[in-house]
């Protein structure tokens, strides 16, 4: 089973972001914009502008921690899309 890390951006005038992860991306980015996934997402419309896929959970974990902590690359895929 394959799991993705993926940052949204949302439709806002001025967008933010969110990263997760998951094993059914394009499901989790539909739970998303219906107002059923994570309560911070809720209310706003989102758009996927970045994704990885990793083998295990383990490393799509890790990586999510990493992109949520590193400001700087959230910002520059944020501003590049």
């Amino acid at each position: 089973m394959n799991f993705y890390v993926y940052m949204l951006k949302s439709s806002d005038l001025k967008p933010i972001t969110y990263v997760g992860y998951t094993n059914n991306l394009y499901k989790r980015i539909k739970q998303h914009n219906s107002g059923k996934g994570a309560k911070f997402t809720r209310g706003r419309k989102w758009k996927l502008i970045y994704k990885e896929k990793y083998k295990t959970k383990k490393e799509a974990i890790s990586r999510e921690y990493y992109i949520k902590k590193n400001r700087s690359f959230r910002n520059f895929i944020k501003n590049k899309k």
